[in-house]
């Protein structure tokens, strides 16, 4: 019962392109084509993102989260 030969792959490449027809195949692998360039193009995007504003770069770190209170405390 060994591997599938080459007739085998054949019959189903044909059956295949009979259901899908070959434009939508043709849609399906530039979609998976653009998807692997986009994944691609991610991965060797290491460096995170800097915020810029009007072309300076800006960086800065949190060191302590403080809350303003509302004072307004009007009693009559």
């Amino acid at each position: 019962m060994g591997g599938l030969s080459i007739w085998h792959w054949l019959i189903v490449l044909l059956v295949v392109i009979l259901i899908f027809g070959t434009k939508k195949l043709r849609n399906i692998g530039s979609d998976l084509g653009g998807a692997v360039k986009n994944f691609k193009e991610g991965v060797r995007d290491d460096e995170p993102k800097q915020a810029q504003q009007d072309g300076q770069v800006i960086e800065g770190e949190v060191t302590s989260k403080t809350q303003a209170k509302d004072k307004s405390n009007t009693h009559v």
